[in-house]
């Protein structure tokens, strides 16, 4: 039975059911999947700052994901929070994230796409991302729907409207033929949209789940797996040992023999 752990990359559980009932609804049957968040830190990552925050412990959490056993593991914002960094350190282990599983998926189904965001301050971090994926010429807009992270799913009304309307002008103005819903809130709104809209509607928490699910398939069946080779090569275990990291980070502890 594959294992991935979803990894809810904030100081607050408050949503960690939801998205394991969304996630459940979403996986392949003989997939388990579990969603954790972090015992501190902000609830959400709009600002540079508190992604730097969590940064520590979402790559040991991924990295004691690997020594756990779990196939995958999906650090689970859609500003893509340490999935470099993530590759770098694990061997074994399938790393992805939403923002990369969901352009990916996207450019597949259209010429070009847009992205959904809350708020119009995401969208350097966001831009970045794009380019770092080699999708620039892809990407019809982005289209800010003045929502804070924490506000997606109190009003789904009035967020299915706001989401709704921006689609609808990227579609109409920017010649989008795929939406991607840029926020790991906004889960549960694709199917509605993607019904009144008449384009694909990419959910970018089933996008992950599903980028993770095919990436444990061609790990296990052909020994498709992260290149190591030059951008995930592994710092190596006897210099972290040397310099005593472990002693000085505690979430370390354990993870490098």
């Amino acid at each position: 039975m594959p294992k991935i752990l979803w990894i809810n990359p904030v100081g607050t559980a408050d949503y960690d059911q939801a998205l394991q009932e969304w996630i459940d609804t979403a996986k392949h049957p003989d997939t388990q999947v579990d969603v954790v968040s972090l015992g501190r830190g902000p609830k959400h990552l709009e600002y540079h700052y508190y992604e730097a925050l969590i940064l520590t412990d979402v790559l040991h959490l991924v990295k004691r994901a690997e020594k756990e056993g779990y196939d995958a593991a999906i650090p689970g914002c859609f500003y893509d929070p340490g999935l470099r960094e993530a590759r770098e350190i694990t061997d074994q282990i399938v790393v992805t994230a939403p923002a990369e599983a969901s352009m990916l998926i996207a450019s597949a189904l259209g010429h070009r796409f847009s992205i959904l965001v809350g708020r119009k301050k995401w969208i350097p971090k966001m831009h970045e991302n794009v380019v770092n994926c080699g999708l620039k010429e892809r990407l019809a807009s982005f289209e800010s729907v003045d929502l804070g992270v924490e506000d997606f799913q109190k009003d789904k009304t009035e967020t299915e409207r706001r989401l709704a309307e921006a689609a609808q002008r990227a579609i109409e103005e920017k010649l989008a033929e795929v939406i991607i819903l840029g926020c790991g809130y906004q889960f549960g709104f694709y199917q509605v949209l993607q019904k009144k809209l008449g384009v694909p509607v990419i959910d970018a928490v089933v996008a992950a789940l599903k980028h993770a699910e095919m990436g444990i398939e061609l790990r296990k069946r052909f020994g498709w797996g992260h290149s190591k080779r030059y951008e995930y090569e592994s710092p190596p275990t006897e210099e972290i040992k040397t310099w005593e990291l472990p002693d000085q980070y505690p979430g370390m502890k354990g993870l490098w023999h």
